[in-house]
């Protein structure tokens, strides 16, 4: 990590005497004074200490307080102390959580913050600062859909019994047949929320709806729940057992448990919710942007602003969306000249998106063929990591393909962060549920974006940072986040990668999406363009397939704003680089700038261009 120097103060004693020729009482006198001027800086550094030490403690506690108030947040984590448990989402909870925040900032508000040092000063901001922020919205709480094809507790449930609730011994495994007899109360929160929602005409257009009934069949299908293949739980779970070290009557008896919990509380739970969605999705609309709620333009507003941790209005993230898009255009061109196309860039596109030079195989092989290269691609950057780096993260990155329940409609391709203790390594998921959207020629800089030296890197890092609170390490800051994993795939071509002109050309495709991102999402939300509208804008301005801008388009509308972040994020990122080359000239060292973007966790953007300031600055002083 990077350290922040002090900024000395120079004392300067001038002792004015008249023909004084005692210099043994000169000393004396120079040294009483040098002798209260150290206690007195003593005194200072003391106090800052105390007050320091004070501030770490409360921000731990607010942290551990806040995951402690989310048994579902704890096993993302690797913490079991509650994983018989699920969340409470009711609205009574999330009132309570209001007045446990309110609680929470007056307690930082009591902290001296002329007595911190300059990281815990940090600190002290972002803490502050994320209080105020949740406390003010929650007024806009019930904007959002807690239930769509992106996310949502009817798949979230199951993605994380699958992924993040391991068996090692029989209270695990209790622990989670208890979460399965949990879920009927869970979702009947669930459809609370729902309801609550709909009343204040806050209801997600139709093609949300099938996404979530299927999603919600897909675990409710297989064995133990009918006569086929095992279910995505009854598998998950049996396997698990398995490594146990137990008797075979009491691995009977806890897959008896299993079984009887998944036939009365699981499939009925399901049932249920699925009941509940059919008739919120009977009062749905067409209409797709956030313009349609009460008060929509101001929530959009916000979301921008929270989401980019900018004051970038609507129109403004749409004219740097359709700058972009016209200077990438430019980039692609000389690209298709290289590779001897003849035609318009649109043909080419074409060409791009329908040969079967560019696809792999929709077939076991195909996919495992994917991964299999998405690793080697990792297993490549990681050796080079030296170059652009001082430290690397002590956690593990493996590739795995979306599981089968939810890869028809998650996202292309995510992250997930290591466990706390590490005992979990972090995972780049790659959906293959459709080959032709995951071409050759994308997956080298999909790879560097969720791995290395993306996703994993700066998360990854982040959790083992020493020296600054858990609610730093593990916060997230979208435009950060995602800035910087956008900024990885440049990077990558920096140091000599994309060797193949299709990859470049496909690292392009990446940086040109997230900039037409920016035009269709504040087209969206805020200039009332319709679905159909932005799916043709992605189809006539990129290379992807159109199930891809199906895909992004649907994502935009349940998310409003979120899309925004990486392309702000990344051209931040490439605006403080230039401006330390610039300013450093020779004594600019990649790897401490690096050091420098990643050495303090996630933060908001206006605060990482001070770090960079004060990077420069200590770096000339130097």
């Amino acid at each position: 990590m990077f350290e922040y120097k002090k900024i000395a103060l120079a004392v300067s004693l001038v002792l004015m005497t008249t023909a004084c020729s005692d210099a043994s009482k000169e000393e004396a006198t120079t040294a009483t004074v040098e002798s209260k001027t150290a206690t007195t800086e003593n005194t200072t550094q003391n106090a800052e200490q105390t007050e320091s030490e004070k501030a770490n403690k409360l921000f731990e506690d607010i942290f551990m307080e806040n995951v402690m108030r989310s048994p579902m947040y704890q096993s993302y984590l690797g913490i079991k102390d509650d994983q018989d448990k699920w969340d409470d989402i009711s609205e009574e909870r999330a009132k309570e959580d209001l007045e446990f925040q309110k609680a929470q900032l007056e307690r930082v508000m009591a902290i001296d913050e002329s007595k911190l040092n300059e990281q815990t000063k940090i600190s002290w901001t972002l803490m502050k600062q994320k209080l105020e922020n949740d406390i003010a919205d929650f007024k806009w709480r019930h904007y959002n859909y807690p239930v769509n094809q992106m996310f949502g507790m009817h798949s979230s449930v199951a993605s994380l019994l699958i992924n993040q609730h391991g068996i090692s011994e029989v209270d695990d495994a209790e622990d989670y047949i208890a979460r399965l007899n949990g879920l009927p109360e869970l979702f009947e929160q669930l459809a609370e929320n729902l309801e609550l929602r709909a009343e204040k005409g806050i209801i997600a257009p139709k093609f949300v709806y099938p996404y979530v009934i299927s999603d919600s069949e897909n675990i409710i299908t297989g064995a133990p729940f009918d006569d086929g293949e095992p279910s995505a739980l009854w598998a998950d779970f049996s396997k698990k057992i398995d490594g146990l070290d137990i008797d075979d009557s009491q691995r009977d008896e806890l897959l008896d448990s299993a079984k009887k919990a998944m036939l009365e509380s699981v499939k009925p739970a399901y049932e249920s919710l699925i009941t509940s969605v059919e008739g919120i999705a009977e009062q749905a609309d067409t209409k797709d942007g956030a313009w349609k709620f009460p008060d929509g333009e101001a929530f959009y507003n916000n979301a921008l602003k929270r989401t980019t941790t900018t004051d970038l209005t609507a129109d403004e993230i749409h004219q740097i969306g359709l700058d972009e898009v016209e200077r990438i255009h430019e980039e692609m061109r000389g690209i298709m000249k290289e590779v001897g196309f003849d035609g318009t860039l649109q043909k080419f596109f074409v060409h791009m998106r329908n040969s079967d030079d560019f696809t792999y195989s929709s077939t076991e092989e195909g996919r495992q063929r994917y991964l299999d290269e998405a690793t080697a691609v990792i297993d490549d950057m990681r050796g080079r990591l030296d170059e652009l780096f001082l430290n690397k993260p002590k956690a593990e990155l493996t590739v795995k393909a979306v599981e089968p329940f939810r890869e028809k409609s998650a996202g292309k391709a995510f992250y997930q962060q290591p466990s706390m203790d590490g005992s979990r390594p972090g995972i780049y998921y790659a959906n293959l549920y459709d080959m032709s959207s995951m071409p050759t020629y994308q997956m080298e800089a999909l790879a560097y974006h969720e791995g290395i030296p993306g996703h994993h890197m700066q998360i990854a890092m982040a959790q083992e940072l020493e020296g600054i609170p858990s609610f730093r390490k593990y916060g997230r800051y979208t435009a950060y986040t995602e800035g910087w994993g956008l900024y990885t795939e440049k990077l990558a071509k920096e140091i000599g990668l994309y060797e193949d002109p299709y990859s470049d050309f496909g690292r392009l495709a990446m940086e040109l999406w997230r900039a037409v991102r920016l035009v269709v999402d504040t087209g969206i939300h805020d200039k009332k363009w319709t679905r159909e509208e932005g799916i043709d804008f992605y189809v006539n301005n990129t290379p992807n397939a159109k199930a891809d801008a199906v895909k992004m388009v649907e994502r935009h509308i349940v998310m409003p704003g979120q899309a925004t972040a990486y392309k702000i994020g990344m051209n931040k990122i490439l605006e403080l680089r230039e401006k330390a080359k610039s300013e450093l000239g020779d004594a600019f060292d990649i790897r401490e700038f690096h050091d420098v973007v990643l050495g303090s966790g996630p933060v908001p953007l206006n605060v990482l261009e001070q770090f960079v300031n004060d990077y420069i600055s200590e770096t000339k002083s130097s």
